[in-house]
C-alpha cells in the first residue's frame, strides 16, 4: 500500500519489467516512512523514526492470480498482516519465508511468534536474531528459533556476509567486496528478493539450491548498496547478476 506521496514517477521503476502491480493499493495519506542513522562502517544502524502512516490501517488483499503462488515471501510488515497474506494462499506453498525487524519483536512479540509457526524460513539480521532468541551466540539462537517454527534461519550480517543454519549444518557466504558502498538501506530486502527469486526459478529447495540462493541473495544485496536508493537496481542487467555470482565462486573457491 502507498499514499498520495507515491507518484507515477515513482511507479515508473516497475514499468517494462515482469512485475505485476495488480496488488498495489493506493490510499489517502503518506506512505510508510523509516529513518535511521548508520555507523561509520555502515554495518550498524540506529532507528530514528518509524511512521506506519497508510500501513496502520492496511488489510492486504491478494489478487486471485497471486493465490496459487508456490513460493511466498512475507516481507517486513506487522506479523498479523503477514499471516493474513499466507491465509489467502489457496494451498500450502512449497516454501514460505518471512522477514521481521526489532519494531515487531519489541511491540508485537506474541503475534510474531504465532506467525513464525507457519513459515519455513526466517530471514533477519544478526541483532534481530539475538533479540528474538535472547541468545548472543548465533548457533544457539538458531536452535531457539527452530523451536518457534522455521526449519531454516538466514542471518543477514551486512559487510560480514550472510549465514544459513538448518538441520544439515551451517553455510556462510561473504559480502561482495566493494570499495565504496553508498547506501545499505534495502540491502536485506534485495538479499531476500535474490534468494527467493533464485529458489522460485529452481527445481525446489534442495541443499544445493539453497546454497546458490544464498549467493544470489548476496549478489543482489551488493548491487543495492552501490548507489543511493534504487538507482543501481534501476539499470541492473541479468548478465551482471550472473557475472557477479561467478565472481563469488572465485572468491570462495580453494583446494585442500
Amino acid at each position: 500500500i502507498v499514499g498520495d506521496d507515491f507518484t507515477e514517477v515513482d511507479a515508473q521503476v516497475f514499468r517494462g519489467r515482469t512485475i505485476s502491480l495488480d496488488g498495489l493499493e493506493r490510499a489517502a495519506g503518506k506512505t510508510f516512512f523509516w529513518a535511521g542513522r548508520y555507523s561509520q562502517n555502515l554495518n550498524e544502524r540506529v532507528t530514528l523514526a518509524t511512521e506506519l502512516n497508510v500501513f496502520a490501517q492496511f488489510q492486504p488483499r491478494l489478487p486471485e492470480k497471486y493465490r496459487d503462488s508456490e513460493y511466498v515471501f512475507l516481507a517486513n510488515i506487522a506479523p498479523d498482516l503477514q499471516r493474513q497474506v499466507l491465509d489467502q494462499v489457496k494451498k500450502k506453498p512449497r516454501l514460505a519465508a518471512m522477514d521481521t525487524m526489532n519494531y515487531w519483536i519489541e511491540r508485537t512479540n506474541a503475534e510474531l511468534r504465532e506467525t513464525l509457526k507457519h513459515v519455513d524460513i526466517l530471514m533477519i539480521n544478526d541483532s534481530e536474531t539475538r533479540e528474538l532468541s535472547n541468545e548472543h551466540n548465533l548457533l544457539r539462537a538458531a536452535k531457539h528459533i527452530f523451536k518457534m517454527g522455521p526449519s531454516i534461519l538466514v542471518v543477514k550480517r551486512g559487510e560480514y556476509g550472510a549465514m544459513m543454519v538448518d538441520k544439515r549444518g551451517v553455510f556462510c557466504v561473504p559480502a561482495f567486496p566493494l570499495e565504496e558502498p553508498h547506501d545499505p538501506t534495502g540491502a536485506g530486502d534485495s538479499f531476500a528478493g535474490g534468494f527467493m527469486g533464485y529458489l522460485a526459478g529452481s527445481k525446489g529447495p534442495s541443499d544445493a539450491s539453497l546454497r546458490r540462493a544464498m549467493v544470489y541473495g548476496s549478489v543482489l544485496g551488493s548491487f543495492a548498496v552501490e548507489k543511493f536508493g534504487l538507482d543501481r537496481l534501476r539499470h541492473l542487467k541479468q548478465s551482471e547478476i550472473h557475472a557477479r555470482a561467478r565472481h563469488f565462486s572465485k572468491l570462495t573457491q580453494f583446494k585442500l
